[in-house]
């Protein structure tokens, strides 16, 4: 996804194909990593390409996932890391919730700043507003682009699906409560970009999304 002001890439990445997402400012080449699924390395390189410098780690959640390459993201590039506080508990365990899945990760490194519901973050000329979207997990956010009609929503609301709610943390009501009054209200246009699968836009979610 491509325009005069942001380009953005999708890496399906890890075990179970979670998308880590590359939030890139044209003007000043500055670039958001947001969850860093898997490989470090890879997603340091992808941003090299791009010569992009990586100013911004954001968290939409600390399930292993979504987390799994953070310390060695962290390592290359030194980039803060972002992330809700309700969400830390979460990623202190993250290795430990990945070994019951017999899957390894390297712990995840302390973050660097706390998010706020509706604070805004720059990323060079880019700002995203932070939506607070817990229910699938803990702390759970999202991240709207209003001025690009796109939000990067993490495992709250999917093509065609939501976010499970039978993990540690889940609370279904809380989700629905989170899709409908912080998702659903977004203009129909915006294009939604979760945290598995491909993308799709609130208006075709409020439409046929049997969840909904």
């Amino acid at each position: 996804m491509k325009n005069d002001k942001i380009k953005i890439l999708q890496l399906p990445l890890g075990p179970l194909q979670t998308n880590c997402y590359l939030l890139g400012c044209q003007d000043t080449k500055q670039a958001a990593v947001i969850d860093p699924s898997w490989s470090g390395k890879l997603i340091a390189e992808k941003t090299q390409e791009e010569e992009w410098t990586i100013t911004h780690i954001l968290l939409t959640h600390s399930h292993f996932d979504h987390v799994a390459g953070l310390a060695e993201l962290k390592e290359r590039t030194q980039a803060p890391i972002y992330i809700h506080p309700d969400a830390v508990l979460m990623l202190e365990n993250a290795a430990l919730a990945a070994g019951m899945w017999q899957i390894r990760i390297d712990d995840p490194p302390t973050p660097d700043n706390m998010l706020d519901d509706q604070q805004e973050i720059s990323v060079g000329n880019v700002k995203l507003h932070v939506l607070l979207t817990p229910g699938h997990a803990p702390g759970h956010v999202s991240f709207y682009l209003p001025d690009h009609n796109i939000v990067f929503d993490g495992d709250a609301l999917f093509q065609q699906s939501i976010g499970r709610t039978d993990l540690p943390g889940g609370d279904y009501n809380l989700l629905m409560h989170s899709i409908r009054h912080r998702l659903l209200v977004l203009p129909d246009e915006t294009v939604v970009l979760s945290g598995h699968g491909p993308a799709t836009t609130i208006g075709q979610e409020k439409a046929s999304n049997p969840f909904l």
